[in-house]
């Protein structure tokens, strides 16, 4: 009798700890923001990226109107040029007030202080994961340090390890998205129009290193376009104050296309 009693008590405590460990877990995921989207969208989600606004809110908008099929809305930074705080809150009010999920990070233009607005808003994806259905989603915030001393800038060894800690957090899932500013090196899609890749390297090695499915990248506005490094497909959205975007689907394979939304000449 006593062997029995001792063994039900070791079994209770058991299913305490388990339920201990599952509540722990449970709060781990919220606490990174590892949110799920309805099962329906779990083998086809479509994405739209938009880098590079730079204040063009009004065009900006028009983009999210014509892409109302998406499920994501990605905000690659340069969401302001030099811009405050109400600038960026204006910005991202117009994504969320469609309902959609949105995420995003920072460009060379958005000062640092920016970051907090994304983060109020539980936006941010620099140096984080979060996982909507399939999907995994990172990124990192600012550009490489570069002769313009522009409002935003990191060294590539930050760009690095900003990288590592998001995909620490997203690389779990069945789909894997990077979303740094700033092109890979050596690209088609950081090349200026006097041929010089002004991409950052510490992006290209992590790519080559990680292998993550799609990049979504901007800054380099003459770059625009695609490219592929070993099996990951890098995509330049240009620059959204052009009416410019990228289209992304992701469900049994993944496509990727650059669209072009006609702006008014006086805008």
């Amino acid at each position: 009798m006593a062997g029995q009693a001792q063994f039900r008590k070791e079994e209770m405590a058991s299913h305490c700890l388990s339920a201990i460990s599952q509540e722990r877990s449970d709060q781990l995921l919220e606490h990174n923001s590892l949110l799920h989207l309805p099962s329906s969208l779990f083998h086809h989600m479509r994405l739209l990226a938009l880098t590079d606004v730079h204040d063009s809110f009004e065009v900006m908008e028009s983009i999210i109107a014509s892409e109302s099929l998406a499920d994501v809305i990605i905000l690659g930074g340069d969401i302001t040029t030099n811009g405050s705080q109400s600038d960026m809150t204006r910005a991202l009010s117009l994504a969320e007030q469609t309902g959609k999920k949105v995420i995003a990070v920072c460009g060379n233009m958005d000062p640092p202080p920016l970051e907090d607005i994304l983060l109020e808003h539980d936006v941010s994806i620099n140096a984080r994961g979060v996982i909507f259905g399939d999907v995994g989603f990172f990124g990192v915030s600012a550009a490489p340090v570069s002769f313009l001393h522009t409002p935003n800038e990191i060294t590539e060894e930050e760009i690095a390890r900003r990288a590592e800690l998001g995909w620490q957090e997203a690389s779990h899932a069945r789909w894997r998205i990077f979303v740094p500013h700033a092109p890979p090196s050596g690209s088609t899609t950081d090349k200026t129009l006097i041929g010089r890749h002004v991409g950052s390297t510490a992006v290209r090695t992590f790519i080559e290193e990680r292998q993550p499915d799609v990049v979504v990248c901007g800054h380099i506005h003459e770059a625009r376009g695609q490219d592929v490094i070993g099996e990951t497909k890098v995509v330049n959205c240009g620059a959204a104050a052009k009416g410019y975007y990228a289209v992304i689907e992701v469900g049994g394979e993944i496509t990727i296309n650059n669209q072009q939304l006609t702006v008014n000449s006086n805008q």
